[in-house]
Parts: structure tokens; sequence; C-alpha cells
């Protein structure tokens, strides 16, 4: 089958606050990507791939009309050996299951809104709504955005739930020394687990309140100054952000980063922070000196993001 690749996925801000209507800023990460193929006989990894996508499209009948996707040929394909051939690693935070939804729905909607270099809002907020609908079958509750970014394979800005927008990212600088970088924590997080923690946590009321007062606030902040390129004031904000995360995140923070996280905001030399729900996969950070934090943190697989 002739399928296109869908890239992962880095949200810099916005994890959980999105989910309480704060902002949140997303880009593509080409690093990684994946494509629907068809192949028989099936290997391990290709049949437990292909099993996947049949539970999937079970879910997807459940939830959709017919005149929505084109079941009978996504039902052939994936009796023909259908599965989802990805480089993007599994619960790291960047998107695989955001990567399959895009292409599933490329593939197989019979509506479906074509990718253009600018898509106004209504037409996100459409393919939100649908990809939220999809994704829920990988982690129970999804806003939808991570498939949104795959499919259109352009940083996306949230303003709230109902105004999404594709935008522009300051423009790099080929071997600028502050930007931002992913560390390895070398095992996988449980979205669904944590998403629903996150959601009781939420009811306590003086909990609500203090992550919208400080968390939504430091978010919104760090996001207004970095596609302003306002990069001394992000500095600023991502320390606060950073270390209102140690405080209040325990959980979402894996065990082994907990003393370089707050050595990092304590010495200004790195900022870390949740790359998606936490708890594994990738740790984001930001440095305005990423020779020095390379040195510092050599022993957790840094990788350079973005260079300005």
């Amino acid at each position: 089958m002739n399928s296109s690749s869908f890239f992962a996925k880095i949200l810099l801000f916005g994890e959980y606050g999105i989910i309480k209507n704060s902002k949140g800023i997303s880009i593509p990460f080409n690093n990684y990507s994946g494509s629907l193929k068809i192949d028989k006989p099936l290997n391990d990894k290709i049949k437990l791939s292909n099993e996947q996508i049949k539970s999937f499209y079970d879910f997807l009948k459940l939830k959709f009309d017919n005149n929505e996707f084109n079941f009978k040929r996504f039902k052939s394909d994936i009796d023909d050996g259908l599965y989802f051939k990805s480089s993007i690693p599994l619960g790291y935070g960047v998107g695989s299951s955001g990567a399959l939804v895009a292409a599933v729905y490329d593939n197989y909607s019979l509506k479906k809104i074509k990718i253009k270099k600018k898509i106004d809002t209504e037409k996100i907020i459409i393919l939100k709504n649908i990809f939220s609908k999809m994704e829920s079958f990988f982690h129970g509750e999804s806003s939808g955005l991570d498939p949104i970014n795959s499919y259109l394979s352009n940083p996306i800005l949230i303003r709230s739930k109902n105004d999404i927008e594709t935008t522009s990212i300051p423009k790099q600088i080929k071997n600028g020394n502050k930007g931002f970088f992913l560390l390895d924590s070398g095992v996988s997080s449980n979205t669904r687990m944590l998403v629903n923690k996150f959601l009781e946590s939420i009811k306590n009321e003086e909990f609500e309140q203090l992550f919208q007062n400080e968390f939504v606030e430091f978010t919104n902040l760090c996001i207004d100054d970095f596609l302003n390129s306002k990069f001394i004031s992000l500095q600023k904000n991502i320390k606060k952000l950073s270390k209102f995360t140690y405080e209040n995140f325990k959980d979402m923070i894996p065990k082994q980063f907990g003393s370089i996280w707050s050595k990092g905001y304590n010495s200004d030399d790195y900022f870390l922070k949740l790359c998606g729900s936490g708890g594994g996969g990738f740790i984001l950070g930001f440095s305005s000196n990423l020779a020095k934090s390379q040195e510092l943190l050599k022993d957790y697989n840094f990788k350079v993001v973005l260079t300005y």
C-alpha cells in the first residue's frame, strides 16, 4: 500500500494544562516517524502491531458510522497483514499513538480533511474532535492534539480547546548555544494511568487553584516568551515551571531524575520539564548553554531538539 509517513511530536509546553484549557504548543519531531504497511507472513513484531490495529478497528466500528470510515477496506487490509511500521518509541511522550491515529484517518476516512499548509481553525477543531474520539482507544481520555500535529506536520498553537491554529516558531540558529533538548529515562510510561491520576488530583479544590494560578500561568508565559523569541524571560519562566513540576508532580518524574531535576533549576545550568504525561520516556529540557548542559547530562542520551 502507498501510505504516507507521519512524524512524532513534542509538546513543548502544555502538558496536563491543555486538559484544563491552558495554552499549549506542539511541534513535529521528524527524528521519528511511522506509516501503515502490509506484509505476510507476519513476524512477531508485525503480528503484534496487526493485532493491535485489529482491536483499534473493532473500537472504531463502535464509535463511528459506516459512512465515516471505509471499514470494508480497513478490515480487508488487516486480514492481509496491515501493521504500523514505526521508529517512534512507545510510551516516550512523543506521540506514537497519535501518528498511528493520523495514519489510519489518512488511509480510511471517507470524509477526510485534506492536509494544507494553512488550515483554518474550524477544520482543525473538526479534526481535533475526530482524533480525540479515535485516540481515546489508547489513553482513555485524549485531547486529540497529538494526531493533529502528526497529520498536519506543522507546529500547533493551542490557545484553548476551541481555539487552535497552525503557527510558526522562531527561526533556529544553526549551532546556537541555547535551546531545547531531550533526555532518555530508559523506561516507558503509562499515559492512561498518569492522566487518570492527574484528573483525580485536580478534583481537590486547593490543588486545582494552585495548578491554575501557577502551573497554567507559567505555561502561558513560557509560550508567549518562546513565540516572541524572548529567551531571557523564557529562562526565568521555565525555571518557575520546572520548580513547580518538581514540587507538585512527583509521581510524573522518574525517580532517578529527581536529583538532577532540582540541581538544574538551583544552579540555572538547565531546566527540566515533562515531555507529555511524564513517568518515563523522554524528559524535555531548556538550556542557555547547551554545550555545558550536554557535558553535565552526558549520561542520559542528551539529544538537541531546537537551537537558538
